[in-house]
């Protein structure tokens, strides 16, 4: 057994992206920080975005926010706990990219690249299409200026101007009184 240095860090640090296109979406994001917080610290949050549902954007807007935090959970663990904290907010088993009243992914853990099969599912660091997904980026940009993607070394800001211009000017800032503004 390798004894640890007690002052050497023994959290995970890790990015969570939260979405919601179903029911009260802001009333539903934050009923899952709510409970996110039973086990993760909450280093940073950004703002709510709204944006149009992907890839069928007849479906619902969703709301969307990125949380850095840490935890002394292992990938598997918050992975399983994340499920739990899905199910128990309302979503159900369904197509992929249907309408859902929560939705957890892990983009980033610890900066590195995993990939695990766990269950039948697989939970892959970073999240392997985050690099184009506005709703991601951007909230990102907004809390962790000078994160770098640690599989292909681009940094964040890089990999913003990569997106499709029309991605950029659908997100917007959401207000809780309604009020949105572009982001």
């Amino acid at each position: 057994m390798i004894k640890q240095d007690i002052l050497e860090d023994r959290h995970n640090t890790i990015i969570l992206a939260l979405g919601s296109n179903l029911g009260n979406r802001a009333d539903n994001i934050e009923k899952t920080k709510f409970h996110l917080s039973h086990f993760c610290y909450f280093l940073k949050v950004s703002k709510l975005y709204e944006t149009p549902s992907w890839p069928n954007q007849s479906n619902p807007k969703f709301l969307n926010l990125i949380i850095e935090c840490k935890t002394d959970l292992t990938i598997i663990d918050l992975f399983e706990k994340i499920k739990k904290i899905e199910t128990l907010l309302g979503r159900k088993k369904s197509i992929k990219n249907a309408p859902r009243t929560c939705d957890i992914d892990i983009i980033d853990f610890n900066n590195t690249c995993k990939s695990i099969i766990h269950k039948g599912e697989k939970i892959i660091t970073p999240h392997p299409r985050m690099h184009q997904r506005n709703f991601t980026l951007i909230p990102l940009y907004e809390i962790k200026k000078n994160w770098i993607h640690p599989k292909n070394k681009q940094k964040i800001d890089i990999l913003i101007k990569k997106l499709n211009p029309k991605s950029i000017s659908d997100i917007k800032i959401y207000q809780s009184n309604g009020i949105i503004k572009y982001a």
